[in-house]
């Protein structure tokens, strides 16, 4: 790109002057004084930044690293208290590949994060744009740190007219050449910090941008409409049925096979979830105990390949489950505590 170098001191002389103050990291002030980056702190940050925004992530965040304030106190935790804590935070995978991350870091690397980013490639869960996060951020590497802010700044700024998501390879590869030796990790946090203030998806600030004289999106007047994105297909829907048993002022709940969905996470008993809704007569029939059972409606949840909509069916009963008080179903993943509000608003 021709002026390279003007752009890149014109984007980091800007993140100088407004970096986002977040939890995780360490101002450029205190980075240009010698303060590095804690490799724990930045994976932590990224595993839980991944389909979840700032102000959802920041207090998981601070109560992680309060309760577990190293990857060797993360790693000996026990499974079913590390996804009681993240509960709420959805995609439950992240959860069980943090846990075996911290435990491959402390048992393989003596509780040392490794500093390149092949090297972090090879930790459980840890992918191509993690490691790339944590070398750049913590250990000050070259890498390529691109996520969904960086595509959207490389679209505008080079006009990609290849839709998304065919254009991932061509937006990783332009902002591959904008990467030099200076200041790898934030120039990486610089574009995240722009795509995330000033190049928003709708009505980017393009008055306020720091290197809009090169964006050739906005010299052609219209950044809105970058990137160009394939119409997504409809998102399948499926249905089940949730099961509310109650004894007394404690509901049953059960602990989930520990991979597939919500692997290895306390909720109710539930259904097969599956393309044709429940009668009346099947959801009682699945139901996990026999007992006098009572609809309550429908529930609608959103997970990322598939929408769900859950009849909740209510009853008093026992059996063997985890029998847990009322107030403390908070910990619980949005769509089993969705099912189980609407059943105490109703009963």
């Amino acid at each position: 790109m021709k002026d390279r170098d003007a752009l890149r001191s014109a984007l980091l002389a800007w993140y100088d002057a407004q970096a986002r103050d977040l939890a995780w990291r360490v101002s450029p002030a205190d980075r240009r004084a010698g303060v590095r980056s804690d490799p724990y702190r930045v994976w932590l940050s990224e595993v839980m930044l991944q389909q979840t925004t700032v102000p959802h992530a920041t207090p998981y965040f601070l109560s992680f690293t309060q309760r577990w304030p190293t990857v060797s106190d993360l790693a000996a935790v026990e499974d079913g208290d590390l996804m009681a804590a993240w509960a709420g935070l959805g995609y439950y995978a992240r959860a069980r590949n943090l846990l075996a991350c911290a435990r491959a870091v402390v048992h393989d690397h003596g509780g040392v994060f490794p500093n390149t980013e092949d090297a972090l490639r090879a930790l459980p869960g840890v992918g191509a744009y993690t490691a790339a996060a944590v070398a750049a951020i913590a250990f000050d590497r070259a890498a390529n740190v691109v996520d969904g802010n960086v595509e959207r700044v490389m679209s505008r700024l080079f006009a990609v007219e290849t839709p998304l998501p065919d254009a991932k390879p061509e937006l990783k590869a332009l902002a591959a050449d904008l990467i030099t030796a200076d200041r790898p990790g934030d120039w990486a946090q610089a574009l995240m910090d722009l795509g995330a203030t000033v190049c928003k998806p709708k009505g980017p600030l393009c008055d306020r941008c720091p290197v809009s004289a090169w964006c050739a999106a906005h010299l052609g007047g219209a950044p809105e409409t970058y990137p160009r994105k394939t119409k997504k297909a409809d998102r399948p829907r499926r249905h089940g049925v949730a099961y509310v048993l109650t004894r007394g002022e404690e509901v049953a709940l059960v602990r989930r096979p520990p991979k597939g969905l919500l692997g290895g996470m306390l909720g109710l008993p539930t259904s097969d979830w599956r393309a044709a809704p429940y009668g009346d007569a099947e959801a009682v029939a699945a139901a996990p105990v026999a007992a006098v059972w009572r609809d309550l409606g429908a529930v609608e949840h959103v997970f990322t390949h598939f929408s769900l909509t859950l009849r909740v069916f209510a009853a008093e009963g026992g059996g063997d489950f985890v029998w847990t008080p009322r107030e403390g179903l908070g910990a619980l993943p949005s769509v089993f505590l969705k099912a189980a509000r609407a059943a105490e608003r109703l009963l």
